[in-house]
């Protein structure tokens, strides 16, 4: 079975798309809005791509009724956000806070979230995420005007201590159960994992 991306709607390559490529990680974003109101919103089509300088992509798209998501508003504003991650014990209130909520109802502050200062930008972010990265608006892309995309300069990251050790610069395995979002309102659990050997390496033959 084949489709051409022309041949269908934009809703039917939506759900080509999320159906296929997962799990997908999760931003759960804060930003700041014009009255101090704290926003936290999640988006799946999100991933890091660089390390040098730390970058990472966000997709903020229009709501179903065409109205601007408040994560985008307060984000061209001031062009400061923070990404937080977000694990099994957080999941319940992540996924809530996908919900429909005004811009003078903070997420946070109806869900119960424990906010924490930033250092390098005004935004807090979320105290209870296993992970948390400051950034700064890098460069935005705007998509038919209907989406834009995010790309934030990672200026300081936070980590929940008990999961990282700082000697080795790696995390404990057995002590992350981060969240993947599936499709729809479904997600996964990622402990079940598998572990390989090293790749192989393969020599170029010898010229004969």
């Amino acid at each position: 079975m084949q489709y051409a991306a022309s041949d269908v709607t934009p809703h039917e390559r939506y759900k080509l798309l999320t159906a296929f490529v997962l799990p997908r990680p999760i931003a759960w974003v804060t930003t700041v809005g014009p009255t101090g109101v704290v926003n936290a919103a999640p988006f799946s089509f999100f991933n890091v791509f660089a390390e040098d300088p730390p970058l990472c992509m966000v997709a903020i798209n229009k709501r179903p009724d065409g109205r601007i998501k408040d994560t985008w508003t307060n984000i061209e504003r001031s062009g400061e956000f923070v990404v937080n991650l977000t694990d099994e014990p957080l999941a319940r209130k992540m996924h809530d806070s996908s919900g429909d909520f005004p811009p003078e109802i903070g997420e946070p502050a109806y869900l119960g979230l424990t906010l924490a200062p930033s250092v390098d930008v005004a935004p807090p972010r979320l105290a209870d995420a296993p992970w948390s990265m400051e950034c700064k608006v890098w460069q935005t892309i705007n998509v038919k005007d209907d989406r834009q995309l995010v790309i934030g300069e990672g200026l300081r990251f936070h980590i929940r201590d008990e999961l990282w050790d700082p000697k080795a610069m790696r995390v404990y395995m057995d002590r992350y159960h981060p969240v993947g979002r599936m499709f729809a309102d479904r997600y996964c659990r990622t402990d079940d994992r598998l572990e390989f050997p090293a790749a192989p390496v393969v020599k170029a033959k010898a010229a004969e």
